[in-house]
């Protein structure tokens, strides 16, 4: 995390009780850097975030259209999601329609965020199913691409099919070659990516013809189910529902792991990359909410905008105690 810069900034009272550093790169149309915080050279996995990356194969290869995949579960191949039964029971008609089990998937078993959901399976004494993992929907995703190109079900091993289509992917979206990879909370490689690069990919997805070629074709599918579908992205309280719905279905962004977060600009063409250094989610939901605003993107004067870039610090007797705010200079003056 050399060359991380202050980005946001934790307020209790007159002190200033904490700062997140971090890198933030927004990328053109034509991949070139429009502004930059911190290094844009910076080498970092991008977790979840690169989950639109990874779901390119499975349009471009003609497996989604091979099965009928519809909009609703295109936005759960790029989902972190919260286990609801919005996405469960989504999850698990689409395994039983390619013929597998939660058996099959590679991702390991995770307890749903919903409290709903995890009250439920407590009260029912049910087990905890793979199908509840926030990246059952890209592992879904995974299947379907292995059942096209009837290869193996170790879908998650670096030398299989899939894997080698994902990387071939993320390489030639971001234009660089990955220095390497990370094994992601749900047992796939995650691949290496510079901040320009990853900002340069979302920038090609903002940009991107529904009457190009295949590949773009397949990103304005994926942004544009990510974006009308966010509480399958995400969940609801999450910032990645909250804010999609705020700028009206528009733009899509998406969370990831250790303070990364990404967005997709469609109408300015933009691509978004942010990295909180201390991996902290909340940071990384307020630098990405700011440049969102900088960028005309979404209204400041929004209430999720609000809340995601002046934030309000609550203590257990909901007294007010302080504020989240990004670092002077992020957002434009009022």
């Amino acid at each position: 995390m050399a060359g991380a810069v202050p980005l946001v900034e934790i307020w209790r009272g007159p002190f200033l009780e904490s700062v997140h550093a971090g890198h933030a790169v927004v990328c053109n149309a034509g991949g070139e850097i429009v502004e930059a915080w911190g290094d844009p050279e910076a080498v970092v996995l991008p977790r979840s975030s690169s989950k639109m990356l990874q779901a390119l194969p499975l349009i471009e290869s003609g497996a989604a259209d091979a099965v009928g995949l519809t909009r609703e579960q295109l936005a759960l191949a790029c989902a972190s999601h919260n286990g609801a039964a919005i996405h469960s029971e989504r999850v698990t008609a689409w395994l039983a329609n390619l013929g597998f089990s939660d058996a099959d998937f590679c991702c390991g078993p995770q307890e749903p965020r919903d409290i709903e959901a995890r009250d439920e399976l407590i009260r029912e004494g049910k087990p905890v199913c793979r199908y509840h993992n926030n990246c059952s929907g890209k592992h879904s995703g995974f299947l379907t691409l292995t059942k096209h190109l009837k290869a193996g079900p170790e879908y998650v091993a670096l030398d299989h099919p899939v894997q080698k289509a994902v990387k071939a992917a993320f390489e030639e979206v971001t234009e660089e070659d990955s220095p390497g990879y990370g094994v992601d909370g749900c047992s796939a490689p995650n691949f290496a990516a510079t901040m320009h690069g990853m900002a340069r990919a979302m920038a090609f997805f903002a940009a991107a013809n529904p009457d190009g070629d295949r590949r773009q074709a397949a990103a304005v599918r994926l942004r544009e189910a990510m974006a009308a579908y966010p509480e399958l992205v995400a969940g609801e309280g999450r910032a990645c529902t909250e804010l999609m719905r705020a700028m009206d279905h528009k733009v899509a962004v998406k969370t990831g792991a250790e303070g990364y977060f990404v967005a997709i600009v469609p109408e300015k063409k933009l691509g978004i990359a942010v990295k909180i250094a201390d991996g902290a989610s909340r940071g990384a939901e307020c630098l990405t909410a700011a440049l969102l605003v900088r960028h005309g993107a979404l209204d400041p004067a929004h209430p999720v905008a609000q809340k995601y870039t002046h934030g309000a610090i609550k203590n257990w007797d909901g007294l007010v105690t302080g504020r989240m705010r990004p670092v002077e200079g992020v957002l434009p003056p009022l």
